[in-house]
Formats: C-alpha cells, structure tokens, sequence
C-alpha cells in the first residue's frame, strides 16, 4: 500500500527526492514518516508529520539537509534530501500510522511501511 521510488547513487554533496505512493489509504488521516537502515545497523527513524498538528519531526543527522513533505491529493509522501553523506547510504522506508500525535516515537511500530529504496552516498 505504499511504494517507494527515487533511489540510487549520488556523490557526497548531492540531492535526492524520494516519493512514497499511497495506495488504498487516505493519507490525510496518517502520520508519516521516513525510516532508514544502514548496513549492519538497526533500522532508525528520521522525519515525520504528525496529523494532530502537522507538527514536523527530524533527527539531528538530518536536520537541516532533509525536507518532508506530504501531497494529500497526490496521496505521495516525500522526503528531498540535501548535502547527502556517505553515511547516508542506507535503505530508506516510508511508513505510515494512524497515531494522532508522537509520530517521532519511532520505536512505537508504524502500520503500514513501503519495501524500500536504496540510497548510496558514495563518490
């Protein structure tokens, strides 16, 4: 029910904008967020957009460098990423949940999640 898109390879420095596809959910009604695991690492949470307030969520890896934003009648989600890092290299996930607020306490599970899209930072 969501699908990811806007991966790959880029250089220490450069951008990219990853799109999350909502199918059969009315992303108004949803929290959203991106999450990322790195190779041998736990999977972590990033950003998110609570519904209760549309209060905007990010870690301190990211801030400043990410963007997300959501089109609720294009029912996409995405995440512009900036100044990208080798240490970004990760595959990243959408997800989504009916929680009113607290879409930052990442370690509560989402209910719905995208497969995944591999970003590489590397030069």
């Amino acid at each position: 029910q969501l699908v990811e898109s806007g991966g790959g390879l880029v250089q220490p420095g450069g951008s990219l904008r990853l799109s999350c596809v909502a199918s059969g959910l009315t992303l108004d009604y949803y929290a959203i967020a991106w999450f990322r695991q790195a190779p041998g690492k736990e999977r972590e949470g990033i950003s998110c957009i609570s519904t209760s307030d549309g209060g905007v969520h990010y870690t301190d890896a990211v801030k400043g460098r990410f963007t997300i934003s959501r089109d609720n009648d294009k029912k996409t989600m995405y995440l512009q990423m900036n100044n990208l890092k080798p240490e970004d290299t990760a595959v990243y996930y959408c997800a989504a949940d009916s929680r009113a607020m607290g879409c930052y306490k990442y370690s509560i599970p989402y209910d719905y999640w995208g497969q995944g899209t591999q970003v590489t930072v590397s030069s």
